[in-house]
């Protein structure tokens, strides 16, 4: 008997599947994971809670920047006026001016003795000397009210008050300045008269000039300001003050009560 060939095996194709044999199972799903928690929702505040339970923003730098630029700018003016101050003090060597009473006299004194009481008459007259002893610098006087009075304690006895008008004053220069009042049958204490009249009689009466005014200073033509001051001169008797000029009392922002 004669051989047949022997016929090629068929190749199975790509993706074939034998249908007798079991399909795979599935894998199992993977276990669930836990949620995380989520935070709870902020609450928007109340349209009618008050503003000052709302939480409040953080100020900005630029509150800051402004608030050291101002500080540093404070800083530098404070340097720059010490600065100028002693500049100012080691150049010009500034001096307060100088004032002295060189005399005082009462004219026409007259005690009389009437039946309502003792009067007196009298004018008073008075030379106050006033020194600038800057060489650079220059004085300026605004209107000056002056007062003056006799005797001392309780027997004080006011002579009158006037007004001298403002002036310039310049470096290394002397005024004098003559002051003038007076009174006329003023009435006075008959024991009061008794004493003033023997005092004057022995030069032993006290007499008081008191002046309020305002002195400026000038540089270069230049007026700085006004500063109240007050001068208080005398104190002591006619009999010193022909022997002596004393000088006077210069107080600056205080004033003195003018009896």
């Amino acid at each position: 008997m004669a051989d047949y060939p022997m016929k090629p095996v068929l190749q199975k194709p790509p993706g074939y599947r034998d249908p007798n044999t079991p399909s795979p199972q599935p894998p199992p799903p993977p276990p669930p994971v836990a949620a995380r928690p989520q935070p709870p929702p902020m609450r928007k505040p109340a349209a009618g809670m008050p503003s000052s339970f709302r939480p409040k923003r953080k100020r900005g730098n630029c509150f800051k920047s402004c608030c050291c630029c101002v500080c540093i700018t404070i800083v530098l003016l404070v340097f720059l006026f010490l600065i100028a101050t002693a500049i100012f003090y080691l150049w010009f060597d500034p001096k307060l001016p100088t004032f002295s009473l060189s005399s005082f006299r009462l004219d026409g004194f007259k005690l009389s003795d009437d039946p309502d009481g003792s009067s007196l008459s009298a004018a008073a007259v008075a030379r106050v000397e006033m020194r600038n002893p800057n060489a650079k610098l220059v004085f300026y006087y605004g209107d000056t009210a002056v007062d003056m009075s006799i005797g001392n304690g309780n027997d004080e006895t006011q002579m009158g008050a006037t007004t001298i008008n403002g002036f310039r004053q310049g470096p290394k220069n002397s005024t004098s300045v003559k002051v003038e009042t007076a009174v006329k049958n003023m009435l006075v204490d008959r024991g009061l008269a008794k004493r003033l009249a023997s005092k004057f009689q022995s030069k032993d009466l006290v007499i008081n000039v008191v002046a309020k005014t305002k002195v400026g200073l000038g540089v270069g033509g230049m007026k700085i300001g006004m500063l109240a001051v007050n001068l208080r001169c005398g104190g002591v008797s006619l009999n010193k003050l022909d022997t002596d000029s004393p000088k006077c009392i210069l107080n600056t922002l205080k004033w003195v009560n003018l009896k």
